[in-house]
């Protein structure tokens, strides 16, 4: 097992783990370092991470009845939050399974990287593409444009 399999902490030990925690620190969503590993000392700050389906797919691919199949997971961790200001969701299956377990529309609410939707009841949804190794060495997302999300988050919440 490699990873969040294995560590129990999303993105921990993956690649992706790397540039989204450094992220998070840098804008005072967590403190410590990242050495992926789940005992290396790193906290989140007013952050919680979870996945829209809990369990990796095979090909790290999930198909959409596993996404339904966990959609009631990811409503009750939404909803355990009374105080939940944002949700920033990395990747479009993120982004649609966030709608969906919010019970809206999901053309309403097109994924749209660095955009920002004002939900109903005054959640924001944060979009950024998925900070995996496929969309950081393709440049589709570099650490600036990751780095803009955040920081424009961070405007938003404070």
């Amino acid at each position: 097992m490699a990873g969040a399999n294995r560590t129990g902490r999303p993105f921990t030990g993956d690649f992706a783990g790397g540039l989204l925690y450094s992220t998070l620190v840098k804008f005072g969503f967590a403190k410590g370092a990242y050495g992926a590993r789940a005992d290396d000392g790193l906290e989140l700050i007013g952050a919680r991470i979870t996945n829209a389906v809990r369990c990796v797919p095979p090909k790290n691919r999930p198909e959409a009845r596993e996404v339904n199949a966990c959609r009631g997971y990811l409503a009750a961790e939404i909803a355990a939050h009374t105080r939940l200001e944002a949700i920033l969701a990395l990747g479009t299956l993120a982004h649609n399974a966030v709608v969906s377990a919010l019970g809206l529309k999901r053309p309403a609410w097109p994924f749209g990287h660095g955009a920002l939707h004002e939900l109903p009841g005054g959640l924001v949804l944060a979009d950024s593409y998925h900070c995996s190794r496929y969309n950081t060495n393709t440049r589709r997302l570099t650490p600036e444009m990751f780095e803009e999300v955040f920081r424009t988050l961070r405007r938003r919440i404070a």
